[in-house]
């Protein structure tokens, strides 16, 4: 098979409900990631306004915050205790009460995570970490703590934050539902090259969908 029928050809997750596996898809594999049958299935049940599957995007005030953002840690602490109230269908429709490790909790500074573990103790969330910690892992719900206020408050700078292999594989660690938690300032980004631009279009996107 030639190179360019080999890069189009269709590639199959055994995670990702149809509605994440489509801004996956569209955004980072040119169209070509598709949802195995049962996936639809996953989602999440009861009184939240997380219940159902898909992107949600949870806009949190801030200024001035650069590597933590105790606005966000307030807001995923509230956010994660509420879904530990709630049920969670898996992939062969069972349903069962969601638990503490079926919630994956991200950030991209050492110093957010570090506060974050440090809230969600007692309430037993234990899966608490940078992106590059939890590559390769997965739960029933993501939260992503995205912390700097603006761009230009970025540790690292926007190259950093708006990385787009972070933010694709913080958003696909998830089975059913995206939670972002992140400044509105963070979508209104000066983007001064086209190479910018690409690089906010994950997050942009996501805003977009949600």
């Amino acid at each position: 098979m030639c190179i360019s029928a080999q890069s189009r050809k269709a590639v199959p997750t055994w995670r990702l409900h149809p509605t994440l596996c489509g801004f996956t898809s569209e955004v980072y594999y040119e169209g070509r990631l598709h949802s195995m049958p049962g996936l639809e299935r996953q989602e999440i049940r009861g009184p939240t306004p997380f219940a159902g599957s898909g992107l949600f995007l949870v806009e949190v005030a801030h200024e001035g915050n650069q590597a933590s953002a105790p606005e966000e840690v307030d807001v995923v602490d509230r956010v994660v205790r509420s879904l530990l109230t709630v049920r969670w269908v898996g992939r062969k429709g069972n349903a069962r009460a969601l638990v503490a490790d079926d919630v994956l909790v991200l950030a991209p500074y050492n110093a957010q995570v570090g506060a974050l573990r440090r809230r969600l103790r007692d309430a037993g969330v234990h899966r608490v970490g940078t992106v590059d910690k939890f590559q390769g892992q997965e739960a029933a719900v993501v939260v992503y703590s995205c912390t700097s206020s603006s761009p230009e408050d970025a540790p690292r700078g926007m190259e950093f934050l708006y990385d787009p292999h972070r933010f694709n594989v913080a958003t696909s660690r998830a089975r059913g539902v995206v939670i972002v938690v992140a400044s509105p300032r963070l979508f209104a980004a000066e983007c001064r090259t086209p190479a910018q631009m690409r690089m906010v279009n994950g997050l942009c996107r996501f805003s977009e969908l949600a």
